[in-house]
């Protein structure tokens, strides 16, 4: 089946991590054997071979660099200025896998369905290109509002204006706090240009004010639920129900110490903690359920998200077994047709419904 995985840090994993993604998983990790920089290394399962495996040929894709003060816990850039310059090395390495023919953007509805009829014309993978949908996870490096409509002519379509910690437009992860007029004025600029804001990563406080000062389409890329994982990155039932009144798709990550409760970063392990993909759809079926359908749940896996096989579902060993997710979901009754809608189709349907 067609699958659309909505958050990938493709530019990150390239660019700051030395990732050939042109490459198979195996010779990625081959690369890296030995290599202790990152938690990570030689555990990648995120490449275009294995997207193109596993039938993944749109994902949204994230640029991401966040701004903090010296002396912060949390890893950034000591400048708004050097955060934007990150964004920019990033949007060339985009910019150079369109060149050799491994990506193309997706942009508008247009090039939406165009992308959408290669994919399904019934010809092996092999050659085609990735799709992606240009996503900035974290405001900080927008240097002013102007480098919202500068990042929008190249091709930004969604902004999660916080991510980790506190953030120059909105308070993220970990954090507590309101937007203020920073972030208010960011949202306003984003609905004129008709941006969708990413919630995922807001805290409370400012997830609500979003809610109250942007009216324009809003999704969450990547996030489960607080009733099942009691973090603060996750979403209560009622701002879950927010998001559903206001026609949302949340995609359900595949980060392990977000799927089960209780883990311990650096102890715990995926097949320890029962950690597999069918957790995963727990927390999709919650939604499922305060929902009344299934129209509100897609994938956005954060696979490779600064983590790798040892934080993923113990049954997943590549990005490609994403296919698995199918049987899972047949097996706890889903419809074919809400089946289509989890791994694609409600995804398609917001974009085809909000892009003008």
């Amino acid at each position: 089946m067609f699958i659309f995985d909505a958050h990938l840090d493709l530019s990150m994993n390239a660019v700051e991590w030395n990732r050939d993604l042109r490459l198979p998983v195996t010779e990625v990790r081959a690369r890296e054997a030995g290599m202790t920089d990152k938690p990570d290394r030689a555990k990648g399962t995120v490449t275009f071979p294995a997207l193109r495996t596993g039938n993944i040929g749109l994902v949204v894709a994230t640029q991401i660099a966040r701004f903090v003060k010296p002396g912060s816990p949390i890893p950034g850039w000591y400048s708004p200025q050097q955060a934007w310059a990150m964004t920019q090395a990033q949007l060339a390495w985009y910019q150079s896998m369109e060149e050799c023919g491994e990506m193309v953007q997706i942009h508008n509805l247009e090039t939406l369905e165009q992308h959408l009829t290669l994919w399904n014309d019934g010809t092996p993978n092999d050659s085609k290109p990735i799709g992606y949908i240009l996503s900035l996870e974290g405001a900080d490096s927008l240097v002013t509002l102007g480098h919202v409509e500068r990042a929008y002519n190249y091709g930004l379509r969604a902004i999660g204006p916080a991510h980790y910690g506190p953030g120059r437009y909105a308070q993220g992860t970990d954090a507590t706090g309101f937007m203020g007029k920073p972030g208010q004025d960011l949202l306003k600029e984003m609905e004129r240009l008709n941006i969708i804001l990413d919630a995922t990563h807001l805290c409370d406080d400012s997830f609500w004010e979003a809610m109250d000062h942007f009216n324009g389409p809003v999704w969450a890329s990547h996030n489960l639920c607080r009733s099942l994982v009691n973090h603060n990155r996750q979403f209560s039932d009622e701002q879950i129900k927010e998001l559903i009144s206001r026609g949302a798709v949340i995609g359900g990550a595949l980060d392990a110490w977000m799927m089960v409760p209780n883990w311990v970063r650096g102890q715990s392990t995926p097949l320890g903690m029962h950690c597999d993909l069918a957790v995963m759809v727990d927390h999709l079926d919650h939604i499922c359920q305060l929902a009344g359908n299934a129209n509100h749940v897609g994938i956005g896996s954060d696979l490779d998200g600064a983590f790798g096989l040892e934080q993923s579902p113990h049954d997943l060993d590549t990005i490609a077994d994403l296919q698995k997710v199918t049987t899972i979901l047949e097996q706890r009754g889903y419809s074919p047709t809400d089946i289509e809608n989890v791994m694609h189709g409600n995804w398609l349907r917001f974009l085809r419904k909000n892009w003008k």
